[in-house]
């Protein structure tokens, strides 16, 4: 059986590809991937504005740029980039998923719902789309709609921390306080840091 490569021999792959054909976005893009992999920032987004360059309409290379600038903290250059997705691939759910997440992050979660509820009608099963969903939704008071896009990513990946968290959260409001705890001790065992002020307040219901 064959070894799978490393993501240095990926890479040295795609740099060999690019002396062949230097004028191909996707290898540009592929060879960007391999460097995010190993942290390299800064010369995946100079690969990923090659790809770009070369191939205008690789909505994929904006959404990585995104994710790069996301990374630094940059939510405007996120936004941009994404938007840039869009317009190139408007039926490609990732961009609008990380728009939505960008918005939530900004604390504006009107405008982030728009953007999250187009992403899961594009593609139901965008997991992370329906959690940041339920993130918005929750920002707003809508805690019944909260809890709902918080299963439906449960009923994806029935592990997804950060869906838990939600519910919790959504529970803990809504006066649930055992549903909480539940969903609170599924969040942590799957790996999510819980607010500590959110477990001293569980603290009474356990």
């Amino acid at each position: 059986m064959k070894k799978p490569k490393t993501t240095r021999e990926y890479i040295e792959d795609q740099v060999a590809t690019l002396v062949k054909s230097p004028e191909c976005g996707t290898t540009h893009y592929n060879l960007a991937i391999g460097l995010i992999k190993e942290q390299k920032w800064d010369e995946a987004a100079e690969e990923l504005m090659a790809a770009v360059n070369e191939c205008p309409t690789l909505g994929e290379a904006y959404v990585a740029l995104g994710g790069i600038h996301l990374h630094r903290g940059d939510l405007d250059a996120c936004i941009h980039l994404n938007q840039r997705a869009i317009a190139v691939r408007p039926k490609f759910a990732q961009p609008y998923g990380n728009l939505g997440f960008a918005y939530v992050q900004r604390g504006d979660p009107e405008t982030a719902i728009g953007f999250l509820e187009k992403a899961v009608s594009i593609n139901p099963e965008f997991i992370q789309a329906h959690t940041t969903l339920a993130s918005a939704y929750y920002m707003q008071g809508r805690l019944d709609e909260c809890i709902a896009a918080a299963n439906k990513a449960l009923e994806l990946e029935p592990t997804f921390a950060v869906a838990h968290n939600n519910l919790a959260l959504a529970y803990f409001e809504k006066g649930a306080y055992q549903e909480a705890v539940e969903h609170c001790d599924k969040a942590m065992s799957h790996g999510f840091e819980v607010e500590p002020r959110f477990l001293k307040e569980l603290e009474p219901y356990r």
